[in-house]
């Protein structure tokens, strides 16, 4: 009977799975999919937003909308978004809500008024940036550089001591002190301590007793650390998810304490102030977990509750731990959510609980900044959080919560805002290094101090006793500037005596005559943050004036003609047909090297490690190199992301870095007027697009990198100054006075020392004169105006470069050149002329410098001085002769000679025989000159 029984069982299961199987394979059917080929797009909404790169917003438009496509600067329309039928938006609106969040982050198309202040542009993470206090009078940076930087009090001011990172070790992203011992973790994971001045690797090693998944790794690499309370222990949170231990120094005692049973380690939240060996941490999935190694099991998951599992999980991000909020014996733990929500962990008469905050209304919390010890006795705590898109709340909780907390978050919050034109960094924590003190990293690479009245600032040191009933409970901002690593204008300490001494400042010192003199470098910190003003701000606009300016046909020409290869040795001059000539200094010979190409040139651009780049007349970057001992050329423009360019840096000024970084780049102005940057560091090419300020296109470089590592300073079409900051690929616009219109041609920098950030650009304004910006430690930006030499002249052609400092040369509409140079602290014009030859005689004259003729030197007393001959002798045979100097910008030749272009197409070189004294040296004759010559020439190959 058991037999038939089981018979029938699997006849009963074979028709079960027949039926099943055919149940599933008519599922399959092709006929059942709909047919893709015959689907159309359906406009379901009248709501749409476009990007606009220059502001890093969305803004939304109106309809009908033209959709354009855009290749190589040519613009088609390809589409059209038109409006829906009022019965279809009426249908779709039901039972939709309009966020307040997203009406306010509409603004109108062109309108750049309210940018500033009512932007809700989200910031990008700066990875980088950490602050670490030593020491009421030490506090030690990272800076998006991934540089590291103290700032130290030494009894007279605030000053910078720099303390990178070997080269080899890479950039630096944190800062940790342990028991007077200083450590640092690399990008690359790798951890460093200071022994004496130097940093020292080190690596972790565990005993065998240690879990072994951290010895089957040859190498640990640390994402981040967090110090305990007592100053002697330093937990390490692990890229592989590992929470490891170091619990002595000297010598190393590391302790693997693993993970969380199906979790890992993404972010230490905080350490008990009781029991160091109480670890808070949060996983990658956004998990609570408590490391207690004195406990069976060490590891615990704090569950959500469903109140706080609605504002979505926690963020990896370091918290805050607060005791006695809500009891003597309560700990309250204080967290953030992925939805930028303030979550609290309290454990009160032993019971936890999750508590929601919340967050000001239509803000995005990103960071808590840790509380201080003496805070713990106030009566309310404050908590001191950034947001996404750069403000500072401050959270104030009162001591013994009842149960109505909640009906005090409205309340509660409290908008610091941000500096003026600066952003708080998004996700970075402060530093509370005092009571009242409140230290930001900003977006752009620069500290910021939140203090109460009269108790911080610039010039403000450690206060070690204040009386808090007299003190104002409203904050005020000020701006703490970042040295040149990040690209602003800190200077570091130095070993001399006074006050930027790195060890003990000297305020003031006598003088020889007995007469006290300070020394003491303080900036007014209102006037610095008035001299970087945020894009959008400015309130001296120039109506259209980017749009209606345009080019003079010749300009790259001009501006561009001559460039500088190797010292003393080679340059290269286009000529106005296109064509590449190389003035070569070659076995004792000079002679001219053509270089040919299939389309004609426009303009010599740049030089890097021997290479020169070149614009085509279409606008094509290309450069000429020499590979395999032959000469070749390498478009540019024709790789991934390249674009059609109108000019690139003036000077070559990576020429001077001692080092050669894996960074080096160089910046170009597209067709349509943007920032481009090449990279060039061991040919690995790449393209990118640094955009243009909102309200302008540009129109030329200024300078790159030479006034101020890491920063390229640019004109608009519209007349203004503005940066480009490497580190942080932020613009600013520089103040300048409504009047001041530059013109669109490169200018120079002058930095007398690379040891000092003491320096100027000079620039030409739109009516001819020369313009100076000059920066110092005392004063900051200053704009000067030197005018022109005499009324009778104007400036036509952008400064020479600058020699010694303090001098540099201008070109005149009367065809003479004028220097510029300081005497004793004051500027003064000399008058140089043109390079006197009446006989024509247009030989390479470079063995003709004693020749009187020649030696023609320039005059100090009569700057309109008439030097020219009469050049329409009839009975000169070399009529086409013009040695008067042409509007083309000038070039260096050495360290203290400069090469101008003659109207006639030669050259001629002026060299410093003196102090202020300059001389005519030669005259070079070339290949496309009008006047007649004698000279070598050879083509390159």
């Amino acid at each position: 009977m058991s037999v038939f029984h089981l018979i029938i069982f699997i006849c009963f299961l074979l028709s079960i799975s027949y039926l099943v199987f055919l149940t599933s394979a008519s599922w399959c059917t092709p006929s059942a999919f709909p047919q893709q080929t015959t689907r159309q797009f359906e406009q379901r909404t009248d709501r749409f937003w476009e990007f606009q790169e220059e502001s890093n917003i969305w803004v939304e438009v109106k309809l009908p909308f033209d959709l354009v496509s855009c290749v190589n600067d040519n613009c088609t329309k390809v589409g059209l978004i038109d409006q829906k039928s009022k019965t279809e938006e009426e249908h779709l609106a039901n039972g939709k809500d309009v966020s307040n969040k997203t009406k306010n982050l509409k603004m109108r198309e062109g309108d750049l008024t309210g940018l500033e202040e009512n932007s809700y542009t989200v910031l990008p993470l700066r990875r980088r940036m950490s602050l670490t206090k030593m020491s009421d009078t030490s506090v030690w940076v990272t800076g998006e550089s991934g540089s590291i930087y103290e700032r130290f009090w030494n009894g007279v001011q605030w000053v910078i001591a720099p303390h990178d990172l070997q080269i080899s070790a890479g950039r630096a992203v944190s800062v940790l002190i342990v028991n007077q011992t200083i450590f640092a973790i690399s990008e690359e994971g790798n951890l460093y301590q200071m022994k004496l001045t130097d940093w020292v690797e080190l690596k972790p090693a565990f005993n065998q007793s240690t879990n072994k998944e951290a010895e089957q790794s040859s190498v640990i690499q640390m994402k981040s650390g967090t110090v305990s309370y007592d100053g002697l222990r330093v937990y390490f949170c692990t890229k592989t998810g590992l929470l490891l231990e170091l619990s002595e120094v000297e010598p190393p005692r590391w302790e693997n304490h693993g993970r969380p049973p199906g979790a890992d380690v993404a972010a230490i939240a905080d350490m008990a102030r009781i029991r160091t060996d109480l670890v808070y941490t949060i996983s990658s999935t956004g998990d609570l977990y408590e490391y207690d190694k004195s406990s069976r099991p060490s590891w615990k998951k704090h569950l959500q509750s469903e109140e706080t599992d609605k504002d979505g999980s926690l963020v990896p991000l370091q918290g805050c731990m607060i005791y006695g909020l809500s009891g003597d014996h309560s700990v309250s733990l204080f967290l953030l959510t992925k939805g930028g929500k303030l979550v609290e962990r309290r454990l009160h008469q032993r019971k936890w609980k999750w508590i929601t905050h919340g967050s000001p209304e239509d803000h995005h919390l990103t960071s808590i900044t840790p509380l201080l010890e003496d805070e713990l006795k106030e009566r309310f705590f404050s908590l001191f959080l950034t947001t996404s898109t750069g403000s500072v709340f401050e959270y104030q909780i009162p001591k013994h919560l009842g149960t109505a907390q909640e009906d005090q978050i409205s309340e509660a919050w409290q908008n610091h805002m941000h500096p003026p034109n600066a952003k708080a960094a998004r996700g970075i924590p402060g530093l509370k290094f005092q009571l009242g003190r409140i230290l930001f990293a900003l977006d752009d690479g620069r500290l910021a101090e939140l203090h109460l009245p009269g108790l911080g600032g610039q010039n403000s040191g450690p206060t070690n006793q204040f009386n808090r009933k007299k003190l104002s409970s409203k904050y005020i901002w000020s701006i703490l500037d970042a040295p040149e690593s990040e690209g602003w204008n800190g200077e570091y300490c130095t070993e001399e005596r006074g006050p930027m001494n790195c060890i003990a400042g000297i305020k003031d010192e006598p003088n020889d005559s007995g007469n006290i003199r300070s020394l003491t470098r303080r900036r007014k910190g209102t006037k610095a943050q008035q001299d970087y003003l945020s894009l959008g701000t400015s309130r001296s606009r120039l109506v259209k004036a980017s749009e209606e300016y345009r080019f003079p046909d010749n300009w790259i020409n001009t501006s561009f003609r001559l460039r500088l290869v190797q010292a003393g040795v080679s340059f290269f001059i286009i000529t106005e047909a296109g064509l590449i000539f190389e003035y070569l200094y070659a076995e004792s010979v000079w002679l001219w090297l053509r270089h040919d190409h299939s389309t004609p040139m426009r303009g010599a651009l740049g030089n890097y490690n021997g290479s020169v780049f070149f614009v085509d007349v279409y606008g094509t970057l290309l450069i000429r190199e020499r590979s395999n001992n032959e000469l070749a050329w390498v478009n540019c423009t024709a790789m991934r992301k390249g674009r059609q360019i109108i000019g690139g840096p003036p000077w070559d000024g990576m020429s001077s870095k001692l080092k050669v970084t894996a960074e080096d780049a160089l910046f170009f102005v597209s067709k349509s007027g943007r920032l481009l940057q090449f990279s060039v560091a061991l040919r690995k090419f790449k393209w990118k697009d640094c955009h243009n300020p909102p309200e302008t296109k540009l129109a030329c470089i200024i300078d790159q990198e030479v006034f101020r590592e890491n920063i390229v300073f640019v004109v608009g079409r519209n007349g203004r100054l503005y940066q480009y900051n490497k580190v942080t690929e932020l613009w600013h616009e520089h103040h300048q006075s409504q009047h001041l219109v530059l013109s669109r041609l490169p200018g120079t920098a002058m930095r007398p020392s690379f040891f000092s950030l003491t320096g100027s650009l000079f620039m030409l304004s739109e009516d001819g004169g020369l313009v100076e910006y000059h920066w110092n430690a005392w004063n900051g930006w200053n704009w000067v105006e030197h005018g022109t030499p005499s009324k009778d002249v104007t400036l036509v052609a952008p400064p020479s470069p600058c020699i010694k400092g303090n001098q540099l040369f201008l070109i005149g509409s009367d065809g003479n050149i004028y220097l510029r140079y300081m005497d004793q602290l004051i500027w003064r014009w000399k008058n140089c002329g043109f390079p006197q030859n009446g006989d024509g005689d247009t030989r390479d004259q470079t063995e003709m410098g004693a020749n009187d003729r020649m030696q023609e030197v320039c005059m100090d007393n009569d700057p309109t001085a008439n030097l020219d001959i009469n050049l329409e002798n009839p009975n000169d045979q070399n009529r086409k002769c013009d040695p008067k100097v042409a509007p083309t910008r000038p070039i260096p030749f050495s360290e203290d000679s400069v090469i101008f272009e003659l109207r006639d197409g030669r050259l001629a070189e002026i060299q410093k025989v003196q102090d202020s004294k300059w001389v005519w040296q030669r005259i070079i004759g070339t290949p496309t000159s009008s006047c007649k010559g004698c000279y070598l020439t050879g083509l390159a190959s």
